[in-house]
């Protein structure tokens, strides 16, 4: 059994099921009349290819987890998988999902043989593993890079829902997008020992001090305000009740001052606050978005 439990740990269960939720909610503010089929193609495709990425992650810095005692026991470092065992595992996800993502309207498709929501996870796969991944150790411009995956779930379930990528699709991921800035901000703080013992580059600046802290300001300020633009742009498809939109800029602007207070008190505590808040925010604001299409 201890073998499932490795192969779990490869896929990063935990955090494939919350990105995985961003999918899910994506689709539920794009979708008019709800497709079962296409919700659990979307569900379960979604998870073997997030999974996946969070493999092939973990394949590609198995030496540099060794390091940290964070990821010391990961099943590589441990040596309870193999490469090779690995290799295929996060293969065959990959295949599966983008075969079960494919199901999804594939009558819009890009290319014959692709949709739309497939393509969308193809390109999260090879930017997150060959992108991400790599740049990690060369410089903080793999944060940026690492956004755009990571902002993709939002933006395929809308996409997975309507077939349609514009300007809705867009404030989706550019929400998702700006968000991991303050959450990776957090993280890297935190973890910064960690990081540069295996060689990773994750804090803008290489230091404990307001420059990165005046980023997490500035992209929690761009997140607040594009998640309050459905209240605004009407004439999309995708709106806010002016219930929704006080919730959505009450909720954006504690957040921002978390960022504030790192800015201010430049500490640790301050830093695992504002990831606390990052995990918070994302989705308790997705869920007001939720609720406001259907109930309000």
């Amino acid at each position: 059994m201890n073998v499932f439990k490795y192969y779990g740990q490869l896929l990063k269960f935990r955090l494939s099921i919350t990105v995985v939720f961003s999918a899910m909610v994506g689709y539920l503010l794009g979708i008019e009349n709800f497709v079962f089929n296409e919700f659990i193609f979307l569900i379960v495709g979604g998870f073997f290819v997030t999974g996946s990425a969070n493999g092939f992650n973990q394949i590609l810095e198995k030496d540099k987890d060794k390091l940290m005692e964070r990821t010391a026991n990961r099943p590589l470092p441990q040596g309870n998988l193999s490469v090779l065992q690995a290799v295929i595992f996060c293969s065959t996800m990959a295949l599966l999902g983008l075969y079960l993502l494919n199901f999804i309207k594939p009558q819009g498709s890009f290319y014959a043989f692709m949709s739309k929501s497939s393509l969308f996870g193809l390109v999260s796969i090879l930017l997150y593993v060959l992108s991400y991944t790599p740049l990690k150790r060369v410089s903080t411009i793999s944060i940026f890079v690492g956004a755009i995956p990571g902002a993709i779930p939002f933006l395929l379930g809308w996409v997975a829902a309507t077939d349609d990528f514009g300007l809705a699709a867009g404030i989706l991921f550019a929400i998702q997008f700006f968000w991991q800035f303050p959450h990776f901000i957090a993280i890297a703080w935190v973890l910064n020992d960690e990081y540069k013992k295996a060689g990773f580059k994750m804090l803008f600046g290489g230091r404990k001090n307001t420059y990165p802290a005046v980023i997490s300001i500035s992209t929690s300020v761009c997140m607040t305000l594009i998640s309050v633009v459905p209240f605004f742009w009407s004439y999309t498809d995708l709106t806010l009740s002016i219930y929704a939109f006080i919730l959505i800029l009450i909720l954006g602007i504690w957040f921002t001052k978390k960022s504030f207070n790192l800015y201010k008190e430049t500490t640790d505590e301050s830093a695992k606050k504002l990831m606390l808040a990052s995990f918070a925010y994302l989705p308790l604001m997705q869920i007001i978005y939720v609720l406001d299409k259907f109930f309000l």
